[in-house]
């Protein structure tokens, strides 16, 4: 039985092709200049990078084509993929900053909490403080 893929997966496979090629024919080139007399450690660096990169332009594919093929079996079965999880992806609230207050949040807050009263009395008690000690100096 012949699986029919659509006139896209042969783009797809040119694709990873050409850009696996262009990889590994600039790790060439970088090692080429490395072996140079003026060739650096860089030059050494990008030619062992470049077959890397070759390399994930290959396994990217490959891993497409698995979740692909994947989504299919869900879809003729019925079932539900096998990457899917049984619980919700929720961002936990820790993990972004917290959004600024507004200045009514802010005295809404201060007015509810006793901590914050008596440190903004204390506060305003020492620019007050702060004031005088301006006037008398001059």
């Amino acid at each position: 039985m012949s699986e029919y893929r659509p006139p896209r997966r042969l783009a797809l496979i040119v694709l990873v092709l050409v850009a696996a090629a262009v990889c590994l024919g600039l790790g060439y080139w970088q090692w080429t200049a490395f072996e140079q007399v003026g060739g650096t450690y860089q030059n050494l660096g990008y030619a062992l990078q470049w077959p890397a990169f070759a390399f994930f332009c290959v396994y990217a594919y490959r891993r497409f084509v698995r979740l692909e093929a994947e989504e299919k079996e869900a879809e003729s079965t019925g079932g539900r993929r096998p990457s899917d999880s049984d619980e919700p992806s929720e961002i936990p609230e820790d993990l972004l900053p917290t959004r600024p207050r507004t200045l009514a949040e802010a005295r809404a807050e201060e007015d509810s909490d006793p901590d914050a009263r008596q440190i903004n009395e204390y506060n305003e008690y020492l620019a007050q403080l702060a004031r005088r000690s301006d006037r008398s100096a001059q």
